[in-house]
């Protein structure tokens, strides 16, 4: 497998709750280790988090970036979790090369942090901490074929030992994980899975009709119940940009008693 190409999206749950034994993300500890040990371990990643948008694309280079503790009211231990993998000057300097060459402006960050979005999963896949990482913001705007855009841009790098994760979540109604769950809730839960899943995993469809469900996700069913805000399912389109196919493999899980699910591309390069 060293070479192929991988990207990952990955739902990351509730803040730090995956780190903290909550039974209610189970399923999406378990099945962080298994993808961790189906794939090569890579020499580099690069993280796209809900959690960070700016005005352009913009890559962390600090050398030992800090953590954010982006998210509040959860136990103190919640707030002096560690995870101190270094960062890549030089791999934020190539990814600046390559959106700059597709025409995106982008700038690096040498001050910020990792947010959960980083260090929640990969505490989980990757304990050691000792793979270089650095993170891409969104584009504020939230524009999906931006984001798909910004995926193919990265197609550039061609280095199979990078590891590129979208990390957000399938699901993301606030409300929703707090409120009684009903038939029509439910319902609504499961066919937005059904159209993600058929969309990313069809082997059937184009790649033209494949962009075209993801610039145009609003029109799946109960779209916008399932993500008010789009943030925390963007970096799933900047997956399938530097994917551009089907993915090769889809996982079904349970994360806060909502139906969510992830995406495995592997790729000859």
């Amino acid at each position: 497998m060293n070479n192929q190409r991988i990207a990952l999206f990955l739902s990351h749950g509730g803040g730090p709750l995956p780190l903290l034994g909550d039974g209610a993300h189970t399923e999406m500890v378990s099945c962080l280790k298994e993808i961790a040990a189906r794939i090569s371990k890579p020499a580099a990643i690069i993280v796209v988090s809900a959690h960070w948008e700016a005005g352009i694309a913009t890559v962390t280079s600090g050398a030992n970036p800090s953590l954010i503790y982006d998210y509040s009211g959860f136990p103190p231990e919640s707030y002096e979790i560690k995870y101190p993998c270094p960062g890549s000057p030089a791999l934020a300097s190539s990814i600046i090369r390559q959106l700059e060459k597709a025409g995106i402006n982008a700038s690096t960050d040498s001050a910020r942090g990792f947010d959960h979005g980083l260090f929640v999963p990969l505490k989980i896949m990757y304990p050691e901490a000792d793979i270089p990482c650095v993170q891409l913001s969104l584009i504020k705007g939230l524009d999906p074929l931006v984001h798909i855009n910004l995926g193919r841009a990265l197609q550039g790098l061609r280095d199979p030992s990078i590891l590129l994760i979208g990390s957000g979540f399938s699901f993301h109604n606030m409300r929703a994980f707090f409120a009684p769950e009903t038939v029509d809730s439910q319902n609504a839960n499961t066919s937005f899975e059904r159209w993600l899943i058929e969309t990313c995993s069809n082997k059937s469809i184009s790649e033209e009709e494949r962009t075209k469900r993801l610039i145009n996700w609003e029109a799946a069913p109960s779209a916008r119940y399932c993500h008010p805000r789009e943030e925390h399912l963007l970096p799933l389109q900047v997956c399938y940009g530097f994917a551009a196919s089907s993915c090769t493999k889809s996982f079904e899980l349970q994360i806060l008693n909502k139906e969510s699910s992830m995406y495995l591309w592997e790729h000859e390069s």
